[in-house]
């Protein structure tokens, strides 16, 4: 489970840049007097747990059926679609940094990766490419997560959003750990999906920073969620031969 710990600290930068292999993770300082939730922002970074979080079930039934019959694994897909949803909505896409506010262009995830132990390492990944593309990169990235495991995400984590499953347990609320002083990063879990009058359903948590987000950009997540859940389906054509997979990825997907 994501939590308890600090995020990279990055520099100060009116306009900054971190490299990240080849790419540049950009993000833009945003004047306060032109945030509109300047009072909330005040007002929320003074609380000792300023957190919002909520737990829904996302109807996968159509989706799940499609994945399977295209040999898309569950993990990987499902990461793909919530961290591209997670990046539609631009209030998740922003941090505090120094006491002030930054936007980031584009959020990569880092997810928990299940160790042979029984204990647990850090598995980053950027998502914003073709599910086609993202497929053999998670496949790579994931394997090198299981040969040298580490609890680090290198000193630009600010951007990151932090992924994690309980692939044992279906669940209806989830109360997650948070560093002190707070950081700002969405965290996002799913757990075990479950069938119920036919309808196959998966609880999914979201938790954020309450000076950045409010409940109305939390419903946009789920919204857009759906949406590219909805898009995913009939388009991935025969990805077979693109298997993200690994012992991890198994075990997530596993029901029993």
């Amino acid at each position: 489970m994501r939590g308890g710990r600090r995020s990279g600290i990055m520099q100060k930068e009116a306009f900054g840049s971190r490299k990240r292999g080849a790419k540049d993770v950009k993000y833009s300082r945003i004047d306060p007097a032109d945030f509109p939730r300047k009072a909330h922002f005040e007002y929320f970074s003074r609380m000792a747990y300023p957190y919002i979080g909520v737990t829904a079930e996302v109807d996968i039934t159509d989706w799940l059926s499609e994945m399977k019959a295209a040999g898309v694994p569950f993990f990987h897909g499902f990461l793909w679609a919530a961290a591209g949803a997670a990046n539609d909505v631009r209030e998740l896409r922003l941090r505090i940094l120094d006491g002030g506010i930054v936007e980031f262009d584009v959020c990569e995830s880092s997810y928990t990766v299940a160790l042979p132990d029984g204990t647990y390492g850090y598995c980053r990944l950027a998502t914003d490419m073709p599910l086609e593309d993202f497929l053999p990169c998670a496949r790579k990235e994931h394997e090198r997560a299981l040969e040298a495991p580490t609890l680090e995400d290198g000193e630009d984590a600010l951007g990151l959003f932090f992924v994690s499953s309980l692939p044992w347990l279906s669940y209806t609320a989830l109360v997650q750990p948070a560093p002190m002083p707070a950081d700002s990063n969405p965290r996002v879990t799913w757990g075990r999906f479950h069938t119920v009058n036919g309808r196959t359903c998966l609880p999914v948590t979201l938790l954020c920073h309450h000076a950045l987000v409010d409940g109305i950009h939390l419903s946009r997540f789920y919204r857009r969620l759906d949406e590219r859940l909805a898009d995913m389906r009939g388009r991935v054509g025969d990805l077979s031969c693109v298997r993200a997979g690994g012992q991890e990825d198994e075990e997530r997907m596993k029901r029993t």
